[in-house]
């Protein structure tokens, strides 16, 4: 192969096995491309066996000049493309997404807010969307997708369950119960909370009857793993279901419903006048994640209103004082029941305690609980609570908004394997609850495909989007220049 074919005529000797080639740069100027080729490469150059030995890597090297010389110039043109092309603004207005705000300059400043701060691009807050009935949507799900797996459930619920034991054994052994190993404590209570975390989901799907087609199974297995994490299964079942069944309703959703502010202030704004913004973000991160579930348990904290105060522990007075009861008929039975398995783990953690001391119990099973909790009111609030995600009152709200008003994020691969994608597929679980998570990815590209929309993915990283709702997702007002009964953060 002769070397000029490729990059030119050689301008050098070939002792010195260089090439080069003249190249005329953006302004006019000109420089020179050096290329290091070994001067045996060239036809003539040397005989025999050296020259069948070497004249492949004089071919390979001539091949890459050739190559560097090709994108070079695709990067120039690349360039002068983007220069000479005009730049198109993205930004978006209220107006553009179907809003009237005209005569409402504050609305328009927390819209405008609203579109800068999140990361949903107007998809949630557009006007006048056509939303399709609950039948169009469960249609588009893939019949597969339905059909659950036993055998793979019980593995899933095998290989989560053994990843904490494990976790627990490996700590029991190796970590002194000492004030020095406090630091490794900690870490230990993270992983193992975070681990702790998949058995929990596991029960989730058991509550949602997306288990296994065997009744009796799935309910000893979420009843079992629930309790072992202090979950009232049966109370949680009902609550959880409707929350399903209400999805950002602001009367009758159930958990994270957002307070309604009156007037033009709440608490929150006025003492981030005093504080700092970043003080409101602290604090509401401490009362959520970490007392945000025993707060709900107990006493129905971030509830809907319809419900008044409730508990999931005792379903009678003066528990049960809404205008909707939370747990009606059998259900006030099924209650006491998961009281029975928390009672029966009380006293275990009690025995626990009295035999290897509250230290022991509090480093294995209490602290990773606590974080355990803290993963759980994290995805369920980032599930459903953003700058730019509305709620809506009994004029506006359907079933389907509901649905598509959920949020899929991106957790990464591990989170997504140990906590079986329940913060990444959710829109699709919310669709249908009954389809199992390993089957839910492909749900999830099914309602992309059919309803790209109304589809909500917020690729804003996690920790980013924890600290945008806690600081800026604290009450909503009735905004009257959309469709109506639609309420927006303030």
């Amino acid at each position: 192969m002769d070397l000029a074919f490729a990059v030119g005529n050689a301008g050098e000797s070939t002792d010195l096995g260089l090439a080069r080639r003249t190249l005329t740069g953006r302004n006019g100027l000109q420089r020179n491309l050096r290329l290091k080729v070994p001067s045996r490469s060239f036809p003539g150059t040397a005989s025999g066996s050296s020259e069948s030995k070497h004249s492949g890597k004089g071919k390979v090297l001539a091949g890459f000049a050739a190559a560097a010389v090709a994108v070079a110039r695709g990067l120039r043109r690349i360039r002068r493309r983007q220069a000479a092309s005009p730049q198109v603004s993205t930004k978006l207005s209220p107006e553009s997404l179907g809003w009237k705000v005209d005569d409402d300059a504050l609305l328009k400043e927390r819209l405008e807010l609203a579109l800068e701060r999140g990361g949903l691009s107007g998809t949630a807050l557009k006007q006048n969307k056509r939303w399709p009935s609950k039948a169009e949507v469960l249609q588009a799900i893939p019949k597969d997708c339905l059909v659950k797996q036993t055998g793979r459930s019980l593995a899933h619920a095998a290989a989560s369950t053994l990843q904490v034991l494990f976790c627990g054994y490996l700590a029991w052994k190796y970590i002194p119960m000492t004030a020095a190993a406090i630091p490794l404590w900690i870490i230990y209570a993270v992983v193992q909370g975070t681990l702790g975390t998949g058995p929990w989901v596991i029960g989730h799907e058991c509550g949602h009857s997306a288990f296994c087609d065997e009744k009796w199974l799935q309910t000893t297995v979420g009843y079992v793993l629930h309790t072992a994490l202090m979950v009232p299964y049966f109370s949680w079942q009902r609550s959880h279901a409707v929350h399903h069944a209400k999805t950002n309703h602001m009367t009758e959703g159930e958990t994270h419903v957002p307070r309604l502010q009156k007037g033009q202030s709440n608490k929150y704004k006025k003492v981030s006048k005093v504080m700092g913004q970043g003080f409101v973000a602290c604090t509401r991160l401490i009362t959520h994640l970490v007392l945000g579930w025993p707060a709900y348990i107990i006493g129905g904290a971030t509830g809907g209103p319809a419900y008044g105060k409730t508990n999931h522990m005792w379903p009678f007075a003066p528990c049960s004082n809404g205008q909707k009861d939370l747990f009606p008929g059998v259900w006030k039975k099924k209650v006491l029941l998961s009281d029975v398995g928390i009672l029966g783990m009380a006293g275990l953690l009690f025995w626990w305690a009295k035999s290897a001391g509250f230290a022991s119990v509090f480093a294995l099973y209490l602290a990773p609980l606590m974080v355990t909790n803290c993963w759980l009111v994290l995805y369920t609030w980032l599930q459903h609570t953003d700058v730019d995600i509305p709620h809506f009152d009994k004029d506006n709200w359907t079933w389907v908004k509901g649905a598509f008003h959920t949020v899929d994020r991106p957790y990464g691969p591990v989170l997504d394997y140990v906590h079986h994608r329940i913060g990444s597929t959710h829109v699709a679980h919310h669709v249908c609850a009954a389809i199992p998570f390993y089957k839910a990815k492909k749900a999830t590209e099914a309602l992309k495909e059919k309803f790209p929309d109304l589809y909500l993915y917020d690729p804003t990283p996690i920790h980013k989007a924890l600290w945008r709702v806690s600081s800026r997702c604290a009450a909503v007002q009735k905004a009257e220049g959309g469709e109506k009964g639609t309420y927006i953060f303030t």
